[in-house]
């Protein structure tokens, strides 16, 4: 498993960025939320799904990161420079918590994401596999994985993912938390 921190510390490709986050607690959700915006990048980083590809990253994108307290899932959404959600991702995740300030999230491989058209793929369910081949997870650990995806999918589906539409107010306020305090 794979430690990743809300600041996205470490990422090569990101030359220059904003950071700020918050720990909300609300109906629906409670935990912490980052946004990272990608002042400047040395390059863009674009994915295919099919024969959609999307750009990710890019000069001027942003990452909003919701890290909820149970620690099952982390969802990232990803925002253009215009302010357009480009994908949600999310990751299904062993724990999180916080180290010196920064949310962290233990990564379990395995992936969620949705397209703004309603789209969804599986990611990473190979990654999954060899974890529980090579002994990293076990049995249950993989299991409740699944479960945790599946639900998650479920709920997308049915319009009941919530965080989902939460993710364009809580961009505006953490984007308005940076400006203000010139982070």
């Amino acid at each position: 498993m794979k430690r990743k921190f809300g600041d996205r510390r470490g990422w090569k490709r990101v030359l220059t960025k904003r950071y700020g986050m918050t720990s909300v607690k609300r109906e629906g959700f409670e935990g912490d939320i980052t946004l990272v915006e990608m002042k400047e990048v040395g390059e863009p980083l674009w994915k295919s799904y099919g024969e959609r590809r999307v750009c990710l990253v890019d000069n001027g994108y942003q990452w909003l990161q919701h890290f909820p307290s149970h620690g099952a899932y982390t969802l990232t959404t990803m925002f253009n420079g215009e302010g357009e959600i480009v994908q949600w991702y999310i990751d299904i995740c062993r724990g999180t918590g916080q180290e010196d300030g920064v949310p962290w999230m233990d990564d379990l491989y395995l992936d969620l994401v949705v397209l703004p058209t309603g789209e969804r793929e599986i990611l990473d369910a190979d990654e999954l596999d060899d974890a529980m081949e090579s002994g990293i997870i076990d049995k249950d650990v993989y299991d409740q994985a699944w479960i945790v995806l599946k639900k998650i999918e479920d709920a997308v589906i049915l319009g009941q993912f919530s965080l989902l539409k939460q993710a364009v107010e809580d961009r505006v306020r953490l984007s308005a938390y940076l400006k203000d305090n010139n982070c």
